[in-house]
């Protein structure tokens, strides 16, 4: 992690999974989540190489954007040795209403970049 926490983390998500949390009021969990015991989450600065890696066919991608204040009782910045850089991980349920807006990631050949809120 940087020197200081960032204001927002991000979670990765299809217009699809971000439509059924509104009408649920929970961020639904991936495989991956339910094997770690964790939602795994991003910084601004990491979620546009995370979407690269692990989102690349995927043409209705979002960022739900998260005040690190409204989940930091649950949150840890760990290691992601792969990536060799500390990745926030929310040990809670995330919910909705912890989402302050939600943007649009456009794909670009293999890249993102964040464009207009939804």
């Amino acid at each position: 992690m940087s020197e200081q926490s960032p204001e927002f983390i991000y979670r990765l998500a299809s217009a699809a999974e971000w439509r059924r949390a509104r009408e649920n009021g929970a961020v639904p969990k991936r495989d991956i989540d339910l094997k770690d015991g964790y939602f795994h989450l991003s910084t601004q600065e990491q979620a546009l190489e995370t979407a690269r890696l692990h989102f690349a066919g995927v043409d209705d991608l979002v960022a739900l954007e998260i005040p690190v204040a409204v989940v930091s009782d649950k949150l840890k910045f760990e290691l992601a040795p792969k990536r060799g850089e500390a990745f926030p991980h929310y040990y809670g349920d995330l919910l909705a209403a912890h989402v302050v807006r939600a943007v649009r990631l456009k794909r670009e050949g293999g890249a993102f970049s964040f464009g207009d809120p939804l």
